[in-house]
This record gives C-alpha cells, sequence and structure tokens, in this order.
C-alpha cells in the first residue's frame, strides 16, 4: 500500500499557520478524492481540507485546537497500489510531532526530528515534570493558565482526546464544575507552578478583566471565541506599531442621496443588484488614492512600499458581533456598477462565511462605514500593514451654509463626517489631511446626472 501525506495548504500569501478545527476523518476512516478530511481556521478565514486521493486514514499527526505551520504533514493517507515511500514536501524534515509520535503507523522508526528553539517553547506545556510525559496542546495550556490550574490539577484531568490527551472541552468542563464547588475556591488563586526556567513575575494589569472575581461575584465569564482573540490581538498590535493620528472632515453628500434615492429601483430592476452608498464612497476613495499614492503605501523597518494596485477593503459586521474586511481587488479599474456588484457579492459572502483565502488578502486600504450604526464619526484603528483607514459616518439632514449665485442661502442639506486615522511615521499632517479633503470634494462633486 502506498502512502500519500496531506500537508497543511497554504491560504493566502501572508498566512503562515493555521489551527485544526476539527477532524472530520479518523484513523481507520476510508475517504474518497476531494472529500473533506478537517477543517482549519487561519487568522483570516476558516476552510476545509479535501483529501488529494481515495484511501484510508493511516495516522492523524496533530490533534484538534493544535496551531500548524503551513506545509508540514498533518496526516497519512494509505492508497491501493505498490508500497511506496511517502510523497515529499519541503516541510517534511522540519514536521514537529507530539512526545508520544515518535513512528509512524506502519512501523517503520523516524529519525526523532530537532526542534528549533521557537517550536520548542511553543511546545512547552504549563510545566513539565521529570514525572510527566503527558503532552498538552497550545490551547489547553493558554486556559489552564488564564483559570491558575496547577500542573497537578491538569494532569488528574481525564481526557477524551487521542490517547487521553486533554481537549478544549475537557478543560472547560474542569473549570466550570471546579467553579461550582464552594471547596475549591481557594485553588483558583495558587499559581501555577514552573519547574522550567523561572520567569518574570507578571505585571498587575496583564489580567485585569479577573482581578477581584470570585465565584460568589454576580457576573458571567464569557470567553472569547478564536476570532475575536485574533481581533483583538491585531487591534492592539496595531497601536503599539503606528502612532495613530486621526483628522475630520465634514461633506455636504446631498447629490449622492438624492441621485440614489432617483435611481435605486430602476438600478435593481435593470442590473439586479441594489445600489448602496459603499461603492458611491469607495468610488470616490479609489480617485483620492491615485491623486496621493503616498498613502497607499506600508512600512518595512525603515523602508516605505508603495502598492501600485489599489485593493480597498471594506470592513463588515458579521451576525456574531465579529468583524471581518474582505477585499476589492484594483479598485480604481472598476466603474460603479462593477464595486456594486463586488460589495454587495463580498458582503453576502462574508456574512454566509463563504469568503476564500484570496478575498481577504492583499488589501492596501481600508473603509468601515460607521454610520451603519448610526455613529455620526469614528476614529478607527489601522488595518496593518496599512497605513490610513477611513470611516464614514450616518448621513444627517442639516442647515447649512449653500452659494449661490444670489448669495449664500441656509438650506436643509445631507450631510456626513469622514474621519481619517493614519500612521503618522509615514503620513504627515499634510498628506493625510489634503487626501481626506479630496475624498469630500469627490463626493460632494457627484454627478447626480449620470445614467445608469
Amino acid at each position: 500500500m502506498a502512502q500519500v501525506e496531506l500537508i497543511m495548504p497554504k491560504m493566502g500569501e501572508s498566512i503562515m499557520e493555521a489551527t485544526i478545527l476539527k477532524w472530520v476523518k479518523q484513523v481507520g476512516d476510508s475517504v474518497e478524492e476531494d472529500e473533506t478530511i478537517l477543517e482549519i481556521a487561519t487568522d483570516k478565514v476558516d476552510s476545509e481540507v479535501p483529501s488529494p486521493v481515495d484511501g484510508v486514514i493511516q495516522e492523524i499527526r496533530f490533534q484538534e485546537d493544535e496551531t500548524v505551520e503551513i506545509g508540514k504533514v498533518i496526516a497519512i493517507i494509505g492508497t491501493d497500489g505498490e508500497e511506496a515511500t511517502p510523497q515529499a514536501s519541503p516541510s517534511v524534515k522540519e514536521t514537529a510531532e507530539a512526545p508520544a509520535e515518535k513512528t509512524s503507523s506502519n512501523g517503520i522508526d523516524k529519525p526523532e526530528p530537532q526542534p528549533e528553539p521557537a517550536m520548542a517553547e511553543a511546545d512547552a506545556p504549563v510545566e513539565r515534570t521529570d514525572s510527566s510525559n503527558r503532552f498538552y496542546s497550545p490551547l489547553v495550556r493558554t486556559i489552564a493558565e488564564k483559570e491558575d490550574i496547577s500542573m497537578a490539577e491538569l494532569e488528574q484531568i481525564s481526557g477524551s482526546g487521542l490517547q487521553g490527551r486533554v481537549t478544549k472541552k475537557d478543560i472547560l468542563a474542569y473549570v466550570e464544575n471546579r467553579k461550582s464547588q464552594p471547596s475549591s475556591a481557594p485553588e483558583l488563586k495558587a499559581p501555577v507552578q514552573e519547574t522550567a526556567a523561572p520567569k518574570q513575575p507578571k505585571a498587575p494589569p496583564a489580567q485585569p478583566a479577573s482581578a477581584g472575581v470570585s465565584a460568589s461575584d454576580n457576573v458571567e465569564i464569557i470567553e472569547m471565541d478564536r476570532m475575536r482573540r485574533i481581533i483583538a490581538d491585531h487591534m492592539v498590535n496595531s497601536k503599539k506599531t503606528s502612532p495613530h493620528v486621526t483628522s475630520f472632515v465634514e461633506v455636504d453628500v446631498t447629490k449622492i442621496v438624492n441621485w440614489r434615492n432617483k435611481v435605486k429601483k430602476q438600478f435593481q430592476e435593470k442590473h439586479g443588484e441594489k445600489i448602496t452608498f459603499t461603492p458611491i464612497f469607495m468610488e470616490a476613495v479609489a480617485k483620492a488614492i491615485r491623486d496621493f499614492p503616498m498613502v497607499n503605501v506600508s512600512v518595512d523597518g525603515n523602508t516605505i512600499v508603495r502598492k501600485k494596485n489599489v485593493n480597498i477593503g471594506m470592513a463588515t459586521a458579521l451576525p456574531s458581533g465579529n468583524l471581518i474586511v474582505p477585499v476589492i481587488k484594483n479598485a480604481d479599474h472598476l466603474n460603479l456598477m462593477g464595486l456594486t456588484k463586488q460589495v454587495n457579492g463580498l458582503a453576502a459572502r462574508a456574512r454566509a462565511n463563504k469568503l476564500g483565502a484570496d478575498e481577504i488578502q492583499g488589501g492596501t486600504f481600508t473603509l468601515t462605514n460607521v454610520g451603519t450604526f448610526g455613529n455620526v464619526m469614528g476614529t478607527p484603528i489601522i488595518n496593518q500593514p496599512q497605513v490610513a483607514i477611513l470611516a464614514v459616518g450616518a448621513i444627517r439632514k442639516k442647515p447649512a451654509v449653500v452659494e449661490t449665485e444670489y448669495g449664500d442661502l441656509i438650506a436643509v442639506r445631507h450631510m456626513m463626517f469622514l474621519s481619517l486615522s493614519y500612521d503618522h511615521r509615514v503620513v504627515d499632517g499634510f498628506l493625510g489631511g489634503s487626501f481626506l479633503r479630496r475624498i469630500g470634494d469627490y463626493m460632494e462633486q457627484f454627478d447626480d446626472t449620470q445614467t445608469i
């Protein structure tokens, strides 16, 4: 029987690892070509990994909730045919295995891999003593540390995973059960013992949410889901990386509002698409980026990387309350009809969790519509590695001064605030302010006589 190595697939240009969410197939299960074997998640999108061949699952090398580098072998599939050496891949030699998985399923001994320092540190459990050979996934270790579960407690938890490993469900059930037992309350304060190299004491602000919380408090502890943790880390990293400056302008979008109200019914009948304000705003942004290309850059050390493609991301709220940013590629090459189709299609797939990895990669600028929630303005956080992000606020009717050939008049106009957050390392006030004003000018100069 020949063997085929199933490797962790590459999900996007900047994605270097993925987390295994669920093994749909287990050791001994038969699979057909293109049949889903497991579900994985990256910091961008969830996906399914299909089988490349017909065969039987002989070996699973990584368990659920484990994070695996792109290109590493995650399973072995046996296929009909003559005995053959498993197909090689660039990352085979770097495969890191759990301590109990030193041989392949066909009994052929494999040399122990020499782990790199970074991998060795990542695979270390909360605490490892000479008497313990049990392996704990990174997620389990994180939960244990967060809940102040000592190594002695961790070793007492019955594991339902492969080879008795403790899974996420096992440790969360243990935590819930421990909280419901008053007699175990003192153990919640016991620090995690370390037998490896001593660590510096943690600063008090490290876990502000759990400070002062006891079993008797009238509170509910809600664990962040995976996407929320990723968003949180991304936002904190952005604020640490870029000195944020935010500029504001108020624009008169009366022409845009009146034109959309006039054509929206006809537009949908003719093109089968609803026209929202977002593609109109995006058209103005794309034009302004062409005028000020140094906003369409990223920072790499002491160098500035200017992006020739104008790829505009649109922040999209999901039903779960989380956020994702699908990207419209080469937005400056699309007309209003093309932008409308792109905006509607990406938004629909985002809410249905059907975005492809390539649809959330490569953004060079981001637009977020805080007006959707009735907010008049906001100070958005830059979507790294970009250097600017635009927030458009709610459109409100307001009295405003209108210049006419007969003099200044006060009229009711549709007004909206625009706010641009930019990276002050490379975007100064002149560039940021001029770019923002140019977006406003394009909106106010919108051609309300154009046909659809």
